[in-house]
Order: structure tokens, then sequence, then C-alpha cells
């Protein structure tokens, strides 16, 4: 008879990370918060200089780094490159939790935030949103203890699209001992119009237990390549960069982030096409009756409740494929252009349903 091998149960039981579903042909992506743009130019001819692919890349990624540090104003040590933002929150998570000890965070927030705790054998502590669908910080002030070993802020919030203001994070950041460590994800800073919005960028001297965590898979429109960064103090970073897995940031990776900031300009542009969009969906929604919280990402919450599976059956019939989060509601990416009409049409029946 054969033995199966001994996995570890929390591990067994644990769902594995599932992606938006694909579109077919002729409908809209609209589930995974993808940059609609295709690559500039420059960056495109970048990736074909690049393409040097029977040799390892820097496994330290040099380059990118000096330039984020001198646009940052921080020292080399100080920022860390992985294979997405997410990639480093993982190597964040095993640097400084195992069994015993607790992670906090808001939720509903970004999906993979559960799994990665669970892989460390930590227990993760979830403090429900506001009813706006923002971070409770007063609440999760109150849910820190002895066991804390890590804070995960996100803003703009995945999937709500709230943020959290300058003011309540210095207020939350006063109450966290300096021994836990705060991880700011700001995956969607870019995107940001809302001036009273936490921007770790200015932060990060002021706090020596925040790690900021920012990607170039958003508003640079990298996805596919995987590059994501943290700017914090260098031995946390040392301790992530102990646990990552080796050269798992390619050079063609490395090529575009350095090209896409030498564009910078050009991409921003895009950021601010793809803002006003998102601002002229929303109010569109409003009109049809629906009530959307402010969205400061490249997307927008739906909150659908108990009718999510329907909705989102709905959108797909139109062509929009959508993000479902039952039972609480739908988050749909701000996409092509030509997608809009067939995003308000599905929303129109949805809503009267409803």
């Amino acid at each position: 008879m054969t033995v199966p091998v001994r996995l570890r149960p929390e591990i067994a039981a644990l769902p594995p990370y599932r992606q938006g579903k694909q579109a077919d042909p002729d409908a809209f992506k609209l589930s995974s918060n993808e940059n609609p743009f295709e690559p500039l130019p420059a960056v495109l001819e970048a990736l074909h200089g690049a393409l040097q692919v029977n040799r390892y890349p820097d496994a330290s990624a040099a380059a990118l780094r000096q330039i984020l540090a001198d646009r940052y104003g921080v020292g080399l040590d100080e920022v860390h490159i992985g294979a997405g933002s997410i990639s480093v929150l993982s190597q964040l998570l095993l640097a400084v939790a195992q069994t015993g000890d607790e992670v906090l965070y808001s939720w509903r927030s970004f999906e993979a935030y559960p799994g990665l705790v669970t892989v460390t054998g930590a227990t993760s502590v979830q403090v429900p949103n506001r009813a706006d669908g923002g971070h409770d910080l007063v609440a999760m002030a109150a849910a820190l203890t002895d066991r804390t070993r890590l804070v995960i802020v996100c803003s703009p919030n995945n999937p709500t699209g709230q943020i959290v203001t300058t003011a309540e994070f210095e207020t939350f950041m006063a109450s966290v001992p300096e021994s836990v460590l705060v991880v700011l994800d700001e995956a969607y800073a870019e995107f940001v119009t809302d001036e009273a919005a936490v921007d770790g960028e200015s932060l990060t001297e002021r706090h020596p237990n925040l790690v900021v965590l920012r990607t170039f898979s958003k508003a640079y429109g990298l996805a596919g390549l995987r590059v994501g960064y943290a700017i914090g103090p260098a031995y946390i970073l040392d301790a992530a960069r102990s646990t990552a897995i080796a050269l798992s940031v390619t050079g063609l990776g490395q090529e575009a982030a350095i090209a896409s900031l030498a564009h910078e300009g050009e991409l921003l542009e895009r950021v601010a096409r793809i803002v006003r969009l998102r601002d002229d969906v929303r109010q569109a929604l409003l009109d049809q009756g629906w009530e959307v919280p402010p969205a400061q990402g490249n997307f927008l919450w739906l909150p659908t409740g108990e009718h999510t599976a329907h909705a989102a059956g709905v959108f797909d019939k139109h062509g929009i494929v959508v993000r479902a989060f039952a039972p609480e509601g739908i988050r749909v990416s701000i996409g092509e252009a030509a997608s809009v009409d067939k995003l308000l049409a599905a929303a129109q029946e949805v809503v009267h349903a409803l």
C-alpha cells in the first residue's frame, strides 16, 4: 500500500492562489488590475537588447537598485528588488514570523496575504474593514499583541480602493512598538490623486520599523516581467534577501524597469489617462445607482454582497471578466476605453436586478 507523502496540514488545507480569469478573444479581461497599454517603444527596445537569456542575471539587481536609491535618497542596501512586490512581502514574512507569531492586516484586502502568512506558520489576525471599505487603523492598533511580528497596511486597499491618510498612518505608527515591522503596500501608489493619502516615500527615515513596497507591474505595465521593490532599513532588507530564492528577478525584468524609469514621464501620462477614465466610470456607476467607494487604484469596487456570483455572471455575459469576491463584492479593473460601454451596460443590468 502506497503511503502518501506527509504534508503540513495547514498547507494541505490552503487553497492555491488563483489569478483573475482569462478572457475569451472577444471579451475584456478586467479581473487582474493590469495596465491596458503596451510597453513603450523604448522599453521594447531595451528588452530586445537584453535577450542574452543563456546568462544568469545580476542577482543583486545593482543597477536598478542604484537608480531607485538615488531617486529616494537612500543607500543602496536600503533598496531590495524582488519578483514582484508580493515576492518581497513573502521574504519579509519569512524573515520575521514563525509558528506562534501573529501577522495583522485589514480584511478584505489583497487575497494573497492569508496564504503568505500561513506558509510561515504564523497566525493571521484579520481586522474587518470599515463600512466604507477602508482600513480601521484604530481597531488594528487595538488588535496588536505581544505576539504581533508584522503588520500589513495596504493603501490604496486592494480590492476596495480606499486610501489610508497620512494623519491616520502617523497616529497608527505611534501606537506600534518599534520591534514590530510595518509593511506599507503601495502597489497602486502612482494612481493616487488624493493629497491626503499616505506616501511611504517620505516616511521611511522617520520610522525605523517601516518598509514600503512598490511595483512595476501596475502603473509601469510590466506585470508579465515580475519586478517589485522595497525601501527600508538595510538590516531588515538584508534579512529579506537571505530568505529570497536566488536569481528570481530576470535580467529582462531589470532592463525593462530601468528603461521605464528613464521614460517615466510618458508612462505617467498613460497613468493620468487611466485615472481620468477611472473617475469617469465611477461617476457613471454612481449615476446608475451604485454605491461605489472613492477609488484611488486602477480599479473600482462594487459591493454586490450576496448577489456577487450572479452579478459576475451578468458581467461575463456582456464580455466583461471581473474579479468576484463572494459574498462581498466585485473588483473591476480600468482597462481599454473600448471596454467602458460593455462594462456600463452590464452594470446597469445588475443594478436594476438588485
